[in-house]
């Protein structure tokens, strides 16, 4: 599946996630051996404490230096098995640490590099820190299942999935269906780890999963089960807990979703008011009311074991470099460090946030599944592809006059970028997904500030009317961006399809220029009428004059998401994460 992905054109622009953040002035002055580390977005923000902390430190006589970026693991992977372009893709990064090391076993077996060579050496990678993948439950429905006390997995969970009276089966029916988030395999380590112990569920085996065992009818019926209860995916958790945090100040924490899986570092995170984990962020909000309570899967789970991965093209220098600072990572007071940001340290031991009042049952037996081998795990992602939930999802893109603006070092416009990456992002679609198109910007169709130039369908049947309408949009007129966001919404929730995830992808790169139309007031109270029959809006800010504050508040007034594409020539990477909710 990942080859056909690459091969279908998905390549990635990875500006937007490579520019490193903006820090101290060098601690070498400019001197010495720099190395640039591409990390999980989850541990980035501990990775760079340790490097300023290690920064200027001698090294073989000279004055090292650690740069971290934060870039997601999936999108390095495919990166990388293509060949890293530097004009294209940003900086090349010496030292990848990825959530899990099954990035490096499907980066070896699709690695298409033009001589043959794979950019990681063979063997084992070391790790930095553990977390186990746990499925958050908010505390009254996990306890409400017998936790702590008692085992639960994913038998219970699709068996709870299955059932139409959902929660009412355990004398709650105001909490509705059983509803999982959980994000896209193919771009998470959550997703895919939790992919991957489904199936093992499936079969009940904690080792040698085969390829005949995913092609059993019996065991393609438990994952399907298991993904018909998705709200939708994603190519981050934090999108899960950032919107369960928005709802429990709502105080409907219990209404938004009944499980996500996460790792386990992120429960506490989440349970100490800081779900990016960032520890610049710790402090600064209070801890939720309704809690996450850390399930680990009575059939086994996989640990994520973030590994130190060296890239093969390192000189000497750098790599002595990155030696010395895996040795200092290692070092006690750095992973106790890590432990006390919920992580376990580098040889799988717990730290002090254990507990239960931070959601993690301090002596819980945890059941380790052992990852499948490279062949199967290229073969269940293939099989969720084919089993996860449909999409019915409506396109909306702005062709305001605007659009027709030149991006710098491109030698296209702000429309050319952006009608590339919608095309580029349609093969992520299935061909039994259902797919429309509008165009907006002002009176394009009376007094409508729409048109609708591809009707909602399956995409076998639409694929190719969406390329081309796509290809033939043109630039004119102003952004009437209320009025087609409260169209676009009112539209997908009278066509709403209960069998699937039910979204609009809004992109524009301006703010709202209809005189007399709706204000963002009325627009936002008549979006957060969602309830069970939710749909959701992506908004995508494209571009420095995006109003990114009032498209923030459109994705979550719906439960969605906003992604920033301030700069333009990252849009194709931007609309990529947009579709792999779906």
């Amino acid at each position: 599946m990942l080859a056909a992905i690459i091969a279908a054109g998905l390549v990635y622009g990875l500006y937007l996630f490579t520019r490193p953040e903006p820090g101290p002035v060098s601690a070498c002055s400019g001197q010495g051996v720099q190395i640039m580390m591409a990390s999980s977005q989850d541990k980035v923000g501990l990775l760079r404490e340790a490097a300023a902390k290690y920064n200027g430190r001698a090294v073989g006589g000279k004055c090292a230096e650690v740069t971290v970026t934060s870039m997601n693991s999936g999108t390095v992977m495919r990166t990388l098995s293509r060949g890293w372009n530097e004009q294209t893709d940003g900086p090349r990064p010496d030292v990848w640490a990825p959530a899990a090391s099954a990035w490096v076993t499907l980066l070896r077996l699709q690695s298409a590099t033009a001589d043959g060579t794979l950019p990681v050496a063979e063997g084992d990678p070391v790790p930095i820190m553990t977390s186990a993948l746990t499925i958050a439950m908010p505390r009254p429905m996990a306890e409400a299942l017998g936790w702590p006390d008692k085992a639960i997995g994913w038998a219970d969970l699709a068996e709870l999935a299955a059932d139409p009276k959902g929660w009412a089966r355990f004398g709650h029916p105001e909490w509705g269906v059983f509803k999982l988030g959980k994000t896209n395999p193919n771009f998470s380590t959550s997703g895919l780890n939790a992919t991957i112990g489904a199936y093992f569920a499936a079969t009940g085996t904690t080792s040698d999963l085969t390829t005949r065992d995913i092609d059993k009818p019996e065991v393609r019926s438990f994952v399907k089960n298991v993904e018909q209860s998705i709200v939708h995916y994603g190519d981050i958790s934090l999108t899960f807990l950032a919107n369960l945090q928005r709802a429990d100040e709502k105080g409907a924490a219990m209404k938004y979703i009944s499980a996500v899986t996460v790792e386990e570092n992120s429960v506490t995170d989440y349970n100490r008011g800081n779900p990016s984990g960032d520890p610049a962020t710790l402090g600064k909000h209070a801890p939720p009311s309704t809690p996450l309570a850390a399930i680990y899967p009575k059939e086994g789970t996989l640990q994520s074991d973030h590994p130190f991965v060296p890239l093969t093209w390192m000189d000497p220098a750098k790599k002595a470099v990155a030696d010395d600072f895996l040795r200092y990572l290692h070092s006690p007071p750095v992973q106790a460090g890590f432990q006390a940001y919920g992580y376990r340290d580098h040889q799988g031991k717990a730290g002090p946030l254990a507990k239960l009042e931070y959601g993690v049952p301090p002596e819980v037996k945890v059941t380790t599944l052992h990852p499948p081998a490279p062949a199967v795990l290229e073969k269940v992602l293939q099989s969720w592809s084919e089993l996860r939930k449909k999409a019915n999802v409506l396109l909306v893109i702005d062709k305001s006059g605007s659009m027709e603006e030149d991006v710098a070092g491109t030698g296209e416009t702000r429309l050319e970028l952006a009608k590339k990456a919608a095309i580029n992002a349609l093969p992520q679609f299935r061909a039994t997904d259902e797919v429309g198109l509008w165009a907006f910007s002002t009176e394009q169709n009376g007094d409508l500030d729409h048109r609708e130039l591809v009707p909602v369908g399956p995409v076998s049947s639409v694929g190719p009317a969406l390329r081309q309408q796509i290809s033939d949009l043109v630039p004119d007129g102003g952004t009437g961006l209320y009025n087609t966001a409260l169209a676009a919404f009112e539209t997908m929730k009278a066509a709403r399809d209960p069998d699937a995830i039910n979204a609009v992808v809004f992109l524009t790169d301006g703010k709202n220029e209809r005189p007399g139309g709706i204000d963002l007031d009325n627009l936002l109270g008549k979006l957060r009428t969602t309830g069970e029959a939710s749909v959701r809006l992506f908004t995508i800010g494209y571009g420095d004059d995006a109003d990114q504050g009032t498209l923030k508040q459109i994705a979550e007034a719906t439960e969605g998401a906003n992604y920033d594409s301030s700069r333009p020539d990252a849009i194709d990477q931007v609309f990529t994460s947009v579709i792999s909710n779906f």
